[in-house]
């Protein structure tokens, strides 16, 4: 009995420190939405080719070759 409740404890107290960890990151954002909401959604990022010199990569609305 002993050993379930210690493996119990474990379990709990890694639960209870990642519950810790996430809460000012993920939940109070969540919770306090008039604190939060300055802020507004992020910007979409422009496109960035990333095809490397002399190679041809289709994107969409360009003709294959």
């Amino acid at each position: 009995m002993a050993r379930i409740s210690r493996t119990l404890l474990i379990f709990g107290g890694f639960v209870a420190v990642v519950g810790a960890a996430f809460y000012p990151i993920y939940f109070r954002p969540l919770l306090q939405v008039e604190q939060y909401s300055e802020y507004g959604p992020p910007l979409p990022a422009e496109p960035v080719d990333v095809s490397p010199v002399g190679c041809h990569v289709p994107t969409p609305g360009t003709p294959v070759l």
